[in-house]
């Protein structure tokens, strides 16, 4: 699975805030946040997440606690 497409102004933005490609990122199975790897996920939901914003599971767990 590829990553999803963002205009390229939203592409320069996520750039800019995490320092790193999220495409080339997602392709190379790490995360755009923590810089770590993103291959094991809870479930396909957060695998699919995985695609869209370049967050592993530990990060996605953070940023999405629905306790908060």
């Amino acid at each position: 699975m590829k990553s999803t497409e963002k205009s390229p102004q939203i592409e320069t933005l996520l750039s800019d805030l995490f320092g790193v490609n999220r495409r080339q990122t997602i392709e190379s199975d790490t995360c755009v946040s923590c810089k770590g790897e993103a291959k094991e996920f809870r479930d396909e939901i957060s695998r699919r997440e995985y695609f869209i914003s370049g967050f592993c599971q530990t990060c996605q767990d953070l940023v999405f606690n629905e306790n908060d």
